[in-house]
């Protein structure tokens, strides 16, 4: 089942651009979404062997696989997986007896991807196309969630948290990365799609983000780090603080 809100399609032709080449980034001004190339978010030694349709594709605002504490043999699952950074990241980490699955709703990501994974010869990871607040994978399936700024993209963030919660397998874990607020966006500002898939006023006050996590079952909830985000995003006057957040959480046994 996939959605036909608006939000959705805004973010899906503007994702799909920057696959395609036809726009520099999400957030404009010739950087990665959210701001930060890939050599600032993670450990460079970690982006070894990735090449640059990856590395160039890290849309993100932070390093969720680092704090992920990935085991040999687990599934994990990225939402919003993009170009697939930190699917194929995390597929080193859980090695040829675990299994990476990355979700995304935009054709030209998941294609960029499959190439990617065709290059590198990387046969523990798969990627399928759906919605996050919908997701393509059965109940109790996996043992981590991972997701690089794409929750605040979501229209729908209670039933993204909800399907996480549903798809891991009792005592299984979150990570996350994403961008946060320090108080709410105004009506107004919330209604500007084009803002909105630019990872900015889709976010949400971290109490009412991790709010949501409570309220979808999680418990365990920390927040792992919160910075400023005005060096990833473009805060303009009338804005609540922004910041970038990690956040992991636990489903009960």
């Amino acid at each position: 089942m996939t959605s036909d809100n608006p939000i959705h399609e805004v973010v899906r032709e503007r994702y799909g651009a920057i696959a395609e080449g036809k726009t520099e980034s999400c957030c404009g001004g010739g950087s990665d979404c959210c701001g930060s190339p890939s050599s600032t978010l993670y450990n460079t030694e970690l982006l070894e062997g990735l090449p640059v349709d990856v590395t160039g594709l890290s849309l993100g605002c932070g390093d969720p696989v680092s704090i992920a504490g990935l085991k040999p043999g687990e599934t994990v699952l990225d939402l919003g997986s993009g170009g697939g950074i930190d699917a194929f990241l995390a597929a080193r980490q859980v090695g040829p007896s675990g299994l990476v699955i990355g979700v995304d709703m935009t054709p030209a990501m998941l294609e960029k991807a499959n190439a990617s994974k065709a290059r590198l010869g990387v046969t523990n990871v798969t990627f399928r196309q759906g919605q996050i607040e919908a997701l393509p994978v059965d109940d109790s399936a996996v043992d981590v969630v991972m997701s690089n700024c794409v929750i605040n993209l979501s229209p729908d963030k209670a039933a993204v948290f909800n399907e996480m919660f549903r798809v891991l397998k009792p005592g299984g874990r979150v990570s996350i990365s994403d961008i946060v607020t320090e108080g709410d966006f105004s009506p107004e500002l919330r209604a500007d799609a084009a803002k909105w898939a630019a990872c900015v006023t889709g976010a949400i006050d971290a109490a009412a983000y991790t709010g949501l996590m409570r309220e979808a079952g999680f418990t365990d909830i920390q927040v792992v780090d919160k910075v400023d985000a005005k060096d990833i995003v473009s805060r303009q006057p009338g804005m609540p603080r922004i910041f970038s957040a990690r956040i992991t959480a636990r489903k009960p046994a």
